[in-house]
């Protein structure tokens, strides 16, 4: 499903979404294929549910997002540095 399909079938919800198909423009994922996981109704369960999916398969590509969003607007973030162990 695309996203317009998704905010039809899933008005007013929030929901974990994993994209099946992106590619990435000027720092802004454009999701083209998406398959939704699960809908909530509130935005902590919404999040604790892709911190749980996301342990389980870190490169799975996960989203939540609210469907009174018109679109999806993901900005990629360059993490610089390195990362230790405390």
């Amino acid at each position: 499903m695309n996203w317009e399909q998704v905010r039809q079938e899933y008005p007013n919800q929030w929901l974990l979404i994993e994209a099946t198909a992106a590619h990435t423009e000027n720092s802004t994922r454009v999701v083209e294929e998406i398959v939704v996981i699960s809908s909530f109704d509130g935005a902590k369960h919404a999040l604790q549910a892709y911190l749980a999916k996301h342990k389980q398969n870190p490169t799975q590509e996960l989203y939540v997002a609210h469907t009174s969003r018109e679109a999806l607007d993901i900005k990629e973030r360059k993490w610089a540095g390195v990362r230790t162990a405390a």
